[in-house]
C-alpha cells in the first residue's frame, strides 16, 4: 500500500500536479496514463526518491520493497540465465527453474539463456531488466511502457502474469488492450491533477470528460446568474426604493463562488497528403531475399523468397515475433537496404512516406524542429511548415527547440512531420506508436482511416490490428514469410499465435505435521481479518479526511476564521489517527509475509 498525501511537484513554472492525495491500496493493478509530459515518468521517480516532492509526502511502509524497470543494467555474470538468477530471494536462490520461465516467457530462447548478457540487443537488454524485477517478486512493480520491446506472444504471456500476480502493480502503457487485461483500477495526470477510478482506462476517459462538461455547464450558469445580478445593480442601485435590495444583491455577489474557464487542450490533429495515382498498384517484391550473414552460406536467409504485390487500397500488416525480420522486410520495401536476390518493382507514380527508427535516428540534431519539417519539402513556403509543426502539437515557440534535447514522443511527432510536409500514396509505418500517448496514438488511427493510398503497418499493439481495416496480413515466422488475405480477426481465427506455458510455482513436497498446519492456517486467518478491519479503518479516516478538507475549502472561501481553526483541529486529530493506523497496518502485514513464508517452506501453502 503506498500512500500519496498533498503531494505536488513542477519544473520551473511548468506544474505537473499540485496538491494531490490518492493511494495505491493492497492488491491493486493501476493503468497510469496521461498526455506525454504529463508526469506519468516523474511520479514513478518520486515514488523511488530518485526525485523529490516539492510539496507533501509519498508513505511507503517500512521494508515494503518496490520493484521497477532499470534502464541502465550493470551485467556481471557470464550468462543470461545466471544475471537473471541475480534477482531471486536469498532463500530462493536455488530456484533457476522460475528465471527461466520468466525469460522464456519474454522470449528469451534457450541459446539466449547461455549467452553472456552483454551481446544482447538493447531491446533484449530491456527485456532482461524486466525479468529480473518480476523476478524479485517485491510488493509493488513499477512498469513503464513494459511492451515496447514485446513481441504479441511476450505481451500476451506477461499480461497473463501480471494478471495472476497478487500484489500491487503500478504500469505505465500506451496498450488499451494489455491495460484492459491486467489492470483493477485506472490513474489520469490531467490538468495538474490526479484522478484515479476502479476500472478500465476508457471508463476514466469517459468519467472525466462527463465532469468537464458538467463544470463547463455549471460555469455558464454561474456567469449567467451573475451577469444578471449585476444588471440588477447597474438599474437600480440609484433609486432609493432599490437600494437595500442592490446592497444585498451585491453582497449575494460577492460571496458567489467564481468556476475558471477550462484551457483548451492541444490535440494531434492532422491527414496525410495523398498523391494522385492513376495506377491501381503501386509496388510489387519480386522473391526478395536478405541476410545480415549474406558471406555465410550456411546461415539461412532472414527475408527468404518474399513477394507482395500492394495496391492503393490495401492496409497490410507485418506481425511477428521480434527478431523474425519485420522491420528489416519494411526496410526492403522502402529501398533503405538492397535485397540479396530478387527485386523491387515499383509503379511511376509511386510516392513512399517511411517512418522508421533509422529514420528517427537520422534526425538532424542541430536542426530546429521548424528546420527539420522544412527539411523534408524546401518548397513549402514558411507558414505551411508552420502550420504542420502546430498539427503535431508544436508551439511556435517550441518550433525553435533543437532536435537534441527532444523526447522519444516529441521526435516521433517531427518524423510524422516530415511525412506530412511531402505528399505520398504508400505509408510504411514502423512501430509509430512506440512513443506516442494514447490520444495521439487515437489521432494516427483516425488519419490513416481517411487516408487515400496503402499503407503496411508492423505493430505488436492488437488494440491496433483489431481496430485498422487490414486486408493482407504477413506472417514472419523462422526465416518464412506467409500472406494472409483478411484482417487481423481472420489471423487469429486461421493460424494463431502459439504461447509460452505461463510460469506457475511449483509446490514443494515436504513431511508436513497437519496440527501445525491447523494452527498456522487458523493464525493466518485471524491476521488477514485484522489487516482487513485496518485497511477498513482506514478507508473511513481517509473519507473523513477529505470531507473535513472540503468543508476546510468553504470555510475559507467564506473566511469563516472560527470555522476554519475547529476545521484545522480536526484534520490534525484525523491525520494523527491515520498514522497510528498505518503503523499498525505495516506491522501486521510484515507479520503476515511472515507467517506465509513459513507456510511455504513448510509446505502448507
Amino acid at each position: 500500500m503506498i500512500l500519496f498525501e498533498d503531494i505536488s511537484k513542477s519544473y520551473g513554472e511548468n506544474p505537473l500536479f499540485a496538491h494531490v492525495s490518492f493511494s495505491i491500496g493492497k492488491g491493486e493493478k493501476v493503468g497510469l496514463v496521461g498526455r506525454n509530459g504529463s508526469g506519468k515518468t516523474t511520479l514513478f521517480r518520486l515514488i523511488t526518491k530518485e526525485e523529490p516532492c516539492d510539496g507533501g509526502r509519498i508513505y511507503v511502509p517500512k521494508g515494503y520493497r518496490i520493484g521497477y524497470l532499470k534502464q541502465h543494467l550493470k551485467l556481471s555474470e557470464p550468462t543470461v540465465l545466471e544475471e537473471g538468477a541475480l534477482a531471486l530471494q536469498e532463500e530462493e536462490s536455488h530456484q533457476h527453474y522460475k528465471v527461466e520461465k520468466i525469460l522464456q516467457g519474454l522470449g528469451f530462447s534457450n541459446e539466449q539463456l547461455e549467452q553472456p548478457p552483454s551481446l544482447l540487443s538493447g531491446g533484449f537488454q530491456v527485456r532482461l531488466s524486466l525479468a529480473k524485477a518480476l523476478i524479485s517478486e517485491p510488493d509493488c512493480l513499477l512498469l513503464d511502457e513494459p511492451t515496447n520491446y514485446l513481441d504479441i506472444v511476450s505481451i500476451r504471456w506477461l499480461g497473463k502474469f501480471l494478471e495472476s500476480w497478487p500484489k500491487e502493480c503500478l504500469i505505465i502503457s500506451h496498450d488499451r488492450s494489455f491495460l484492459d487485461l491486467v489492470t483493477t483500477h485506472s490513474i489520469m495526470i490531467h490538468r495538474s491533477s490526479i484522478k484515479k477510478q476502479k476500472g478500465k482506462v476508457d471508463d476514466l476517459y469517459r468519467q472525466i470528460l462527463v465532469e468537464e462538461e458538467l463544470h463547463e455547464k455549471t460555469r455558464q450558469n454561474l456567469e449567467q446568474k451573475k451577469a444578471k445580478i449585476e444588471e440588477f445593480i447597474d438599474r437600480f442601485g440609484a433609486k432609493a426604493t432599490k437600494a437595500s435590495q442592490a446592497e444585498s444583491r451585491k453582497k449575494m455577489l460577492s460571496k458567489m463562488p467564481s468556476l475558471e474557464k477550462l484551457n483548451d487542450l492541444k490535440h494531434l490533429n492532422f491527414n496525410f497528403n495523398y498523391f494522385e495515382s492513376p495506377a491501381k498498384r503501386l509496388l510489387h517484391a519480386d522473391n526478395l531475399s536478405f541476410s545480415y550473414d549474406h558471406e555465410d552460406r550456411a546461415t539461412p536467409h532472414l527475408i527468404h523468397r518474399f513477394s507482395l504485390e500492394v495496391e492503393i487500397q490495401d492496409r497490410i500488416a507485418i506481425i511477428g515475433k521480434n527478431g523474425e525480420g519485420k522491420s528489416t522486410l519494411l526496410k526492403l520495401m522502402a529501398s533503405q537496404i538492397k535485397p540479396l536476390q530478387g527485386q523491387l518493382l515499383p509503379s511511376p507514380h509511386l510516392r513512399i512516406g517511411y517512418f522508421g527508427q533509422t529514420n528517427i535516428d537520422r534526425l538532424d540534431k542541430d536542426n530546429t524542429i521548424f528546420e527539420e519539417i522544412a527539411k523534408a519539402n524546401p518548397l513549402l513556403a514558411a507558414q505551411e511548415v508552420l502550420a504542420i509543426a502546430g498539427a503535431m502539437m508544436f508551439s511556435k515557440d517550441a518550433q525553435e527547440k533543437k532536435i537534441n534535447v527532444l523526447s522519444g514522443g516529441e521526435k516521433s511527432r517531427v518524423l510524422l512531420g516530415k511525412i506530412l510536409a511531402s505528399s505520398c500514396n504508400l505509408l510504411l509505418l514502423d512501430e509509430p506508436t512506440h512513443h506516442l500517448d494514447l490520444e495521439s496514438i487515437e489521432a494516427l488511427k483516425t488519419a490513416l482511416e481517411s487516408f487515400k493510398g496503402a499503407y503496411i503497418f508492423v505493430t505488436h499493439n492488437e488494440d491496433i490490428l483489431s481496430a485498422l481495416p487490414f486486408n493482407k496480413i504477413v506472417h514472419v515466422k523462422q526465416n518464412a514469410q506467409q500472406l494472409l488475405i483478411g484482417g487481423y480477426e481472420d489471423f487469429l481465427s486461421k493460424m494463431g499465435w502459439e504461447e509460452p506455458e505461463i510460469f506457475t510455482k511449483e509446490n514443494k513436497v515436504l513431511k508436513k505435521d497437519p496440527s501445525e498446519s491447523l494452527v498456522l492456517r487458523n493464525h493466518l486467518k485471524v491476521l488477514k481479518n485484522k489487516i482487513s478491519k485496518t485497511e477498513k479503518a482506514i478507508e473511513t479516516k481517509e473519507g473523513d479526511l477529505k470531507k473535513e478538507e472540503d468543508r476546510l475549502m468553504k470555510a475559507s472561501f467564506d473566511s469563516k476564521a472560527k470555522e476554519i481553526a475547529e476545521t484545522s483541529k480536526i484534520i490534525k486529530a484525523i491525520q494523527e489517527e491515520l498514522a497510528l493506523l498505518f503503523e499498525d497496518w505495516e506491522k501486521e502485514s510484515e507479520e503476515l509475509e511472515k507467517l506465509k513464508s513459513e507456510l511455504l517452506l513448510k509446505g502448507y501453502i
